[in-house]
């Protein structure tokens, strides 16, 4: 039997800890692939929603702008939400702090979902900003919970689900956002909100799953509860689990940590400690090539990269349904087989084919005037973008993440991870609508300029004009 295989069949056997994978996720990391998706398909509405609500016409300048900030705004929600989430988490337990966190995801909702009906710019503003307030502090929990619940020998496969229920949100992004479904002129308000149902999911299943073992023995000292906790995840009949996590649990408490008392100026505390430097480079290293590999634009705006890929706007839901799916596939082939290959193979081996990846994209975006056939070529290269992506530096780069950190410097740690993350978000939801402007024109210029040398368009009239579509 294979590795990946017997990975599979282990899992099956520990039925409680497979349904708290699904608890988590739809609440957890789904949430953040369904408003990374969503987004795309309410932009048009959106964009129409203002011009109508304001009096005085808009410019194009300023509508870009007006639309950046509904994107950016959630991704500056994130950034207090992570920032909160180590502190919250601390306090009041992961449990608490998800359920409470549900609560919080209904009401943004609501706010969202009555915006058209008031025609109120603001109630979508707020609702984003308490969206992304909601998944910042549940994206750094999901993998912690995760990993809290699971025995070593499947925790590579449960931290790699966290990225496959971040690619299962943007697939229900992709398919709830379609014209047939709620991407319509008149339903886009109901798309924004739908987040609210998967937070009700939650709420009302995660009561009936008791809270991490970690949390119970090193925050509340119950080691009984613990013991307890385990046995409900892992089942009675692996007392030499039980048994050598608590070992590791008791060495844990022992040796205290930088963290272990949270507070606001745990993550401080966290730089201060010098055997955990190197850790902490890594985890820099890591959170930082992935917004620098550019997967968070495509996440983003993926109607405007298909646009600038040379595809027209009737058939853009579709590929972008295809390329959610495909995204989902590789997740869960990571998942399947990362016990297998490790860590360090998953992302090297992914980088380098991203970036072969990425060089020859440049290429056809390039000289997509030329042939009618080289926008396919862009499209199967932003496919194998996606799929080496999500089959190698997503579910690795959660792994390694959960692992070198222990429990005392986890919160923390993921405080941290997810700060450079949210800001990595912001900054390229707020330039990136500019870039593809700006790299539309220049495009657009250089085509009319070689097909028609005696053309009347002007630079800036150019300019104007796309700025206009």
């Amino acid at each position: 039997m294979s590795p990946s295989s017997s990975t599979f069949w282990d899992a099956i056997q520990y039925r409680k800890l497979l349904q708290m994978i699904l608890v988590l996720g739809i609440g957890g990391t789904f949430q953040a692939g369904f408003q990374v998706s969503m987004i795309t398909f309410t932009s048009p509405h959106v964009k129409a929603f203002l011009n109508t609500t304001f009096q005085d016409p808009i410019s194009p300048e300023t509508l870009t702008f007006l639309w950046s900030s509904v994107v950016s705004i959630f991704a500056f929600g994130g950034l207090l939400g992570s920032i909160a989430s180590g502190y919250l988490a601390t306090k009041y337990g992961k449990k608490r702090c998800l359920l409470g966190n549900n609560l919080a995801v209904l009401a943004a909702s609501l706010l969202l979902a009555s915006s058209r009906w008031a025609a109120s710019f603001e109630l979508i503003l707020a609702g984003r900003f308490l969206c992304g307030f909601c998944t910042g502090l549940a994206v750094p929990l999901h993998p912690q919970y995760l990993g809290e619940v699971s025995p070593k020998s499947l925790r590579g496969f449960a931290n790699a689900t966290a990225s496959a229920f971040w690619s299962l949100g943007k697939v229900c992004g992709q398919v709830t956002g379609q014209r047939e479904v709620l991407g319509s002129a008149d339903r886009w308000p109901f798309l924004m909100a739908f987040s609210g149902l998967p937070a009700l999911v939650q709420l009302l299943t995660l009561p009936f799953f008791p809270e991490s073992p970690p949390d119970l023995f090193l925050r509340r000292g119950d080691e009984q509860r613990s013991r307890e906790a385990m046995k409900a995840y892992w089942g009675a009949g692996k007392p030499w689990q039980i048994q050598e996590e608590m070992e590791d649990l008791w060495r844990q408490k022992a040796s205290g940590g930088p963290s272990s008392a949270g507070g606001p100026g745990a993550c401080w505390a966290l730089f201060r400690e010098r055997s955990l430097r190197r850790q902490l480079c890594l985890l820099t290293l890591l959170t930082t090539a992935v917004q620098l590999s550019g997967i968070q634009a495509i996440y983003s705006y993926t109607f405007e990269v298909l646009t600038a890929a040379g595809f027209k706007e009737d058939v853009i839901p579709s590929l972008s349904v295809g390329l959610s799916a495909f995204e989902l596939l590789s997740a869960l082939l990571c998942s399947a087989v990362i016990e297998r290959f490790g860590r360090r193979v998953l992302l090297w081996g992914g980088y380098w084919v991203m970036a072969s990846v990425l060089a020859g994209l440049t290429l056809t975006l390039s000289f997509q005037h030329l042939q009618p056939w080289i926008p396919y070529c862009s499209l199967g290269l932003i496919f194998g973008y996606v799929f080496s992506f999500g089959m190698g530096p997503a579910g690795a780069t959660a792994s390694v993440r959960m692992e070198i950190f222990d429990q005392a410097s986890r919160p923390s740690s993921f405080v941290f991870s997810a700060v450079l993350n949210w800001l990595g978000t912001l900054s390229i939801g707020l330039v990136f609508p500019f870039i593809v402007v700006r790299g539309t024109y220049l495009c657009q210029t250089f085509s009319i300029t070689r097909n028609n040398s005696n053309n009347n368009y002007t630079p800036l009239s150019l300019l104007q004009k796309t700025q206009s579509s």
